[in-house]
């Protein structure tokens, strides 16, 4: 095992795969490989501005590592204007891994460890116990976060982010993007058909999270992710809903958090001790009595 030091990003190289060594031999590509973890996804064009190369050149280390296994390209959620949706890079968990070491030696020692000390606490007190320790997570992490949001006033595009800044500083690689209405909704709100040509203010926002402490094992857990979901409609004041989640699969977690609907007022501090929640689904909305989740 090779360990590289670049800035301030510790890179991790298994030289047990000639393939993901060899694309992390550039230093340029670790520092492209670092921006993309943390600020996946992000097309190429965002990405040079980002990272002060031109496009052509950032495409060519994408393109590499793509073939290693390190990023996935994909078409990003429209924000707008017509053709066909810009490409965008996520890191894999081999990406990440090269990143910041993650599941590695005692890194994935305390995953494991984690999920079985969740299967034991099922076993003894039933599948409710780690929807308890969920919330008590959850609320937790809405704590570390409340200042930020709160000090951002009562617009939701704003409250977005600075959750996103408040997650990304806890080590979430979190950022928020807006998103234009559908034609759809530009109709209804033009009341009839719009304009190709006509600008409308974004009908939400995209919180991602390109990293999670406990992906893994939310993967057999997802009681973490509902939990974690449920926080953020609490901060935000208003119902938010999953879109994708690093646990499942995907390669970023992706909260939609629509700015039509109004905000309620929510209380900013969590519980200190939540109750069993009951059965919950990927959306959610902020609670209206005494206590957040």
């Amino acid at each position: 095992m090779v360990l590289r030091q670049t800035d301030v990003v510790e890179f991790v190289i298994d030289d047990r795969g000639s393939a993901p060594l060899s694309a992390l031999a550039s230093a340029t590509r670790q520092r492209v490989l670092a921006a993309v973890a943390s600020e996946g996804p992000i097309t190429a064009t965002a990405l040079a501005d980002r990272v002060g190369l031109t496009p052509a050149a950032v495409r060519r280390h994408l393109d590499v590592m793509v073939d290693a296994g390190l990023m996935l390209g994909g078409d990003l959620v429209r924000t707008g204007g017509r053709g066909r949706p810009a490409t965008a890079f996520s890191a894999t968990d081999a990406g990440r891994s090269a990143v910041d070491g993650s599941l590695r030696g005692a890194a994935k020692e305390g995953s494991d460890l984690a999920t079985s000390a969740l299967r034991q606490l099922v076993a003894v007190a039933g599948r409710g116990a780690v929807a308890v320790v969920a919330q008590q997570r959850a609320a937790a992490l809405a704590e570390r976060c409340s200042g930020a949001v709160e000090a951002a006033g009562d617009d939701v595009t704003d409250r977005a982010a600075a959750l996103a800044g408040a997650l990304d500083r806890d080590g979430y690689a979190a950022s928020a993007r807006a998103v234009a209405p559908t034609s759809a909704q530009r109709s209804a709100r033009a009341g009839g058909p719009s304009h190709p040509g006509a600008t409308m203010a974004p009908s939400a926002v995209q919180l991602c999270q390109g990293s999670c402490p406990v992906q893994h094992v939310a993967t057999e857990f997802p009681e973490l992710c509902e939990a974690e979901t449920k926080a953020f409609a609490d901060l935000l004041g208003t119902h938010v809903r999953r879109l994708a989640t690093l646990a499942h699969g995907e390669h970023v977690c992706t909260t939609h958090v629509p700015l039509m609907a109004p905000r309620r007022r929510t209380p900013s501090a969590p519980p200190a001790q939540p109750t069993p929640p009951t059965p919950q689904t990927t959306d959610a909305s902020p609670t209206t009595g005494g206590t957040s989740p």
